[in-house]
């Protein structure tokens, strides 16, 4: 039987070289010989080199392996034998694993002991042009509608609040001016100080090329109280007070407090309207 062989030279300095060929010892049985180095740092065969061995007018029904000649192998064999297995598996071909190293028929076994579970595969599908643009059109619509309906209600509230018709408890108001204010104070220092030194540090090499070292002061002082003070101290309460205020808001919505508020507003109009 004349053999087929490709070879495929790796990109590392071994003079070794993957290799793949193929004979029939019967019409309905194909031997796939391997050889040479099954790694990742080496450019490996294809599995798109045995299907054509394996389609009409071929009748393979049985496909073994000879692999005496593999000097390493890595997940690359075992990936390539994957391929091979599950197309097999789609085309009732039978696959003998006898002859692979001991390392590989236990990885295959393991791999192949259960099935695929159907969609659990990630599929990449674009869709068409008009259906992306419909639906960042409806994402823009419906996020534009619930800025305007937080303004609206952000406008509303503090409208209440001037003129005096909004109902809190002052001690949450209190605990609330705390939490900004002086529990936030020590954080917010710190990081100020720090980013002040390296501003300090940066100034002083480049102004003592000028002579102008004893202008560091002046701009780190100018800096920090007009610029980089009020940008330090809004990030840290965003990132501090902002994100402490989300996690007891999210709090309550899981513990149903939010619903239970608004329950109870309709309630305590009800009551005024009675009396």
């Amino acid at each position: 039987m004349p053999e087929h062989k490709a070879s495929f030279s790796g990109k590392q300095m071994t003079t070794e070289k993957a290799e793949i060929s193929f004979n029939h010892p019967s019409e309905d049985t194909l031997l796939i010989h391997l050889k040479g180095i099954w790694k990742i740092s080496a450019r490996l065969p294809s599995d798109n080199e045995v299907y054509p061995y394996l389609k009409p007018p071929a009748s393979v029904q049985r496909i073994t392996f000879e692999t005496n000649g593999i000097t390493g192998w890595d997940s690359n064999l075992i990936v390539f034998l994957i391929k091979i297995h599950n197309y097999c598996s789609k085309n009732n071909i039978v696959l003998e694993n006898e002859g692979l190293p001991h390392g590989v028929k236990k990885l295959i076994a393991l791999a192949t002991a259960v099935p695929e579970r159907k969609g659990a595969r990630k599929e990449t599908r674009r869709e068409p042009f008009l259906d992306r643009v419909g639906a960042w059109a409806m994402g823009l619509w419906q996020s534009t509608t619930e800025l305007l309906e937080f303004i609206g209600e952000a406008v509303i509230a503090f409208v209440r609040f001037l003129t005096g018709k909004a109902t809190f408890r002052r001690t949450d108001f209190m605990l609330f001016i705390q939490e900004c204010g002086a529990d936030a104070l020590p954080i917010v220092t710190l990081i100020s100080g720090l980013v002040g030194l390296i501003l300090a540090f940066v100034g002083a090499v480049q102004l003592i090329m000028f002579g102008a070292q004893i202008y560091v002061a002046d701009l780190v002082g100018i800096a920090m109280f007009r610029v980089m003070g009020a940008i330090m101290a809004g990030i840290v309460m965003a990132g501090r007070t902002g994100a402490a205020f989300a996690a007891q808001l999210g709090t309550m919505q899981v513990n149903e407090e939010i619903d239970a508020l608004n329950s109870w507003e309709p309630c305590r109009s009800m009551k005024r309207l009675m009396h």
